[in-house]
């Protein structure tokens, strides 16, 4: 009785969603061409990350190594679109990384990535506030601080904004009347922000010196900077003046500004030709992404000395210290109809979907769906959203919010990559037409065949590892491939927890040194076995190249940066993964899908 009871349990966990099934999806009635794909998701990519990352990476975790950065954390993201692209052209609907684990990996990991999608939603609304608000503040030249400041206590001088603001951004959840109209504003306002930061790279280069990229010890005494602990705190000095390690950390910030290509595969809809367009819509815009990242960090440590930023200040900032007020001014405002723009589709919206996938598969409370579907009750429902973003602000720090919301998309993008690396080597899904019509067609003959020949039970041997007897997938190399890349993804975990202690590897000790060789030895041979498993026969227009090397990467990459936050970002993580399984053990995994 309890065999059975944990079988089923287990059965409970895995239990992948049938396609066949109602998906809740939304249609938002406009035909998007693949030009439109890459204006919507640069639209949605650049914009507060690339605004106010530059200055805090620069000034604390990388210095000019900026750029560095920007390039790890472009290429994990591009690692994690291809992924997402092969799911768009497999996956015919409207989806997200919360579809993809349904239907690929089982409904605990689908909860695990629906529950990160609610809180890194919910922290886009709590970061764009504080941007939004800051850049605000920075075009009356912080008259709004420094006048609150006087009358009210600390604890509220820096965030009292916030609370005057917070009906501004409500408001903006209405403008999704005529979609297609403010579609064409969109475009617009994004090719604004092109050439905006187009003529910030261009001023770094013009203004900006190349030895602001070569700092030492006595330019910082030049400047007055002679107190020893001051010193410290700026590192070494040159390019690289926080080490290896402060690229690392630098670019789990800089992921962030990343964020944003995924909305595409929430347009298959409305996409001419979705299995050709939505791939090369997600890989143009990140390319298009990284070159202006790129571009902009490099101007804006060529143009200040990354000891002269501060954390919290913006871009337009750098323009007051060449002696450019007029352009301070253009920029801020610029920046500021940038922002106001890219929240036309809201932040609670987003949330919104979620939720209603989430109720409609029974992994959350049906009133839930009651309480945001209703005309009146999803006004209530956006003013809890904004209160109690407003709330957490006075609470957390900006780059604390950040991390935050890195971390749950990292986790989300390994999913991803973990289920791309295991559905291409497994037998094809029918659905239960073809079952039945299947069965009905053999049923005449089924005794006479298992008669002539019986069926062969599949044996796990060693030869059969590396050398499968079958040149399509079965259901015992989809279950090796299935173990083989759970396993390397405990390994890789393992490895990045070593290749943490990297002062050790440095100095040549041989104990975590032959950890490190060991680890790898094992990797590649489980890579191996991965790699000579059959796969599927039927393959989508756009595949992920080089299976199964990309996603091990994807994931290694995801890891990695993620071993870059802070202590106090994994207790808040783990306090909102706690209170999520609280939740699909006690009610989800109950009145869930069948």
């Amino acid at each position: 009785m309890l065999r059975q009871a944990l079988r089923k349990f287990g059965q409970k966990l895995v239990h992948r969603r049938p396609l066949e099934q109602d998906i809740y999806e939304f249609e938002y009635g406009v035909s998007l061409s693949t030009l439109d794909l890459v204006a919507l998701g640069v639209g949605r990519t650049v914009g507060v990350g690339i605004y106010f990352l530059v200055a805090e990476v620069a000034s604390s975790q990388a210095g000019p190594a900026t750029v560095i950065c920007f390039l790890v954390a472009g290429l994990t993201s591009l690692l994690a679109g291809l992924c997402y692209a092969e799911f768009s052209a497999r996956v015919p609907h409207s989806g997200s990384a919360y579809l993809y684990c349904f239907v690929t990996v089982g409904e605990l990991w689908a909860f695990i990535t629906g529950w990160n999608l609610i809180l890194f939603l919910f922290l886009d609304t709590v970061v764009v506030i504080q941007a939004w608000t800051l850049i605000f503040d920075y075009l009356i030249r912080n008259q709004i601080s420094e006048s609150i400041s006087e009358h009210i206590p600390q604890v509220l001088t820096d965030n009292l904004v916030y609370f005057t603001l917070v009906l501004g951004f409500f408001l903006l959840e209405f403008q999704r009347v005529a979609y297609h109209k403010f579609f064409i504003v969109f475009k617009l306002f994004t090719l604004v922000k092109l050439l905006l930061l187009s003529f910030v790279i261009i001023s770094g280069f013009v203004k900006g010196d190349l030895h602001n990229w070569k700092l030492t010890e006595e330019d910082y005494i030049k400047a007055g900077l002679n107190d020893t602990s001051i010193l410290r705190s700026l590192g070494s000095g040159g390019f690289m003046p926080f080490g290896f390690q402060g690229i690392l950390r630098g670019a789990a910030t800089c992921f962030y500004a990343f964020i944003g290509f995924s909305i595409l595969v929430t347009r298959v809809k409305e996409s001419h030709m979705p299995e050709r367009s939505i791939p090369m819509g997600i890989v143009i815009s990140l390319l298009t992404c990284f070159l202006v990242y790129f571009g902009v960090s490099a101007a804006l440590t060529l143009m200040v000395p990354y000891y002269q930023l501060r954390p919290g200040s913006t871009l337009p900032e750098a323009f007051l210290h060449i002696g450019w007020g007029l352009a301070y001014y253009v920029v801020a405002v610029a920046i500021f109809f940038s922002i106001s723009v890219s929240m036309y589709w809201g932040f609670t919206y987003p949330i919104h979907i979620v939720l209603c996938m989430m109720v409609n598969d029974g992994l959350l409370f049906p009133v839930l769906a009651r309480f945001i579907t209703g005309t009146y009750t999803y006004f209530v429902f956006s003013i809890f959203i904004y209160v109690i973003a407003v709330i957490i602000l006075l609470f957390f720090g900006f780059a604390n919010l950040l991390d935050l919301r890195s971390t749950a998309t990292l986790l989300s993008y390994s999913l991803v990559a973990f289920c791309v690396l295991i559905i291409r080597y497994q037998p094809e899904r029918k659905n239960k037409e073809n079952e039945a019509e299947e069965e009905e067609e053999n049923e005449g003959n089924e005794a006479e065949v298992q008669e002539e020949n019986p069926p062969a039970a599949e044996k796990l041997t060693l030869q059969g590892l590396f050398f499968p007897g079958s040149p399509t997938p079965t259901p015992l190399s989809g279950r090796v491939v299935y173990v083989c890349s759970s396993l390397l993804v405990l390994l890789l975990i393992v490895l990045c927890l070593v290749l943490a202690q990297w002062p050790g590897l440095l100095s040549g000790d041989p104990g975590w040194i032959t950890v490190v060789v060991l680890l790898l030895v094992v990797i590649t041979g489980i890579t191996g076995i991965i790699w000579r498993q059959p796969q599927s026969s039927h393959l989508p227009h756009f595949k992920v190249p080089g299976l199964p090397l990309l996603p091990l990467l994807s994931i290694f990459l995801n890891v990695c940066l993620m071993m870059q936050m802070t202590a106090g970002t994994w207790v808040r993580f783990g306090a909102w993964m706690l209170t999520g399984f609280i939740i699909y053990f006690a009610y989800g995994i109950q009145h869930s899908l069948k």
